[in-house]
């Protein structure tokens, strides 16, 4: 089954149809230029301070300009871009968008990908109100995820027999392993608290789980979402609020997991019920499998 039938078969809107469509493509177009971007930075800094990459910018550009194209997004929030991008009050659709998703590892060839969370109303919204979720991940091949709250789905690239690149139904209603096998944590252990720290020690001591980090939250998350487990980027004495972004990172992947019978945790309650007046607020994040995301809050009282 391709992705135009599945999402035909999914029956929501044309409008929403037509733009997970759109962008499952879009990124397939991207990714064509990827070589051209791959070393230096801009000489700038971001809205975060941080030094923002060749690639970063240029894919943010590419993905901004043609999703203003599709005539469906009324506004674009991305972490790429200071303000957010006014497109056309007529449109149906609020974007928000980590266009490249790990690109710390751009040097080193490791996996990276890029985040879509859509809304119907203007943010700030809690994650609840996401109607669509999805995430491109770049790797050895290219696959595509999505939910818009009937499961979550996975397309594989194949090329027809005419070269034509179609997305192609990889697993329907994907549900994480009752037992997980891995695990990834990001931040620097030192900094955690002693009882965060002691639970992920009990990872690999009691739960047998094994490590698997990368670095780019979305080859991780695809870990736990095929094999099971937890991942985790966590509250720390340096970084009390976490590093992942709540409204680019977190909320639309946790609508995912959750979807595929998995939990997640802010550290107070599930990643989508987190209501923030800033966008651009960071978050504390954990998910994983149900069982293990209760000893996490178990073990962390």
């Amino acid at each position: 089954m391709t992705l135009s039938q599945h999402l035909k078969k999914a029956g929501i809107s044309p409008e929403l149809r037509r733009l997970i469509f759109s962008f499952a493509h879009i990124s397939l177009d991207a990714q064509h230029y990827f070589p051209k971007y791959l070393q230096g930075t801009t000489g700038d800094k971001n809205k975060y301070g941080e030094a923002v990459a060749a690639l970063d910018e240029w894919v943010n550009g590419f993905l901004c300009d043609r999703l203003v194209k599709t005539g469906l997004v009324r506004k674009i929030y991305s972490e790429e871009l200071k303000k957010p991008l006014f497109v056309n009050k007529r449109a149906p659709f609020v974007v928000t968008l980590d266009p490249l998703d790990g690109s710390s590892n751009i040097v080193t060839n490791n996996p990276f990908g890029s985040i879509v969370g859509v809304y119907k109303k203007d943010l700030p919204q809690p994650g609840k109100r996401l109607v669509a979720a999805f995430y491109k991940l770049y790797g050895p091949v290219n696959t595509f995820v999505y939910t818009v709250g009937n499961g979550t789905h996975e397309f594989v690239k194949h090329y027809d027999g005419d070269g034509k690149a179609q997305f192609l139904l990889l697993s329907e209603n994907m549900k994480l392993p009752k037992k997980g096998e891995v695990f990834g944590i990001g931040g620097y252990p030192m900094d955690w608290g002693p009882k965060f720290l002691k639970f992920a020690k009990d990872l690999f001591r009691k739960e047998k789980l094994k490590v698997r980090y990368c670095g780019t939250f979305v080859a991780d998350f695809s870990q736990i979402l095929h094999r099971g487990g937890i991942f985790a980027y966590p509250s720390a004495k340096k970084k009390p609020k976490g590093k992942l972004r709540l409204t680019y990172e977190a909320q639309p992947m946790a609508f995912i997991i959750e979807q595929a019978g998995g939990a997640s945790w802010s550290g107070k309650g599930s990643l989508v019920d987190v209501k923030e007046k800033n966008v651009d607020a960071r978050v504390p994040l954990y998910l994983g499998n149900r069982k293990l995301i209760s000893k996490l809050k178990r073990a962390v009282k």
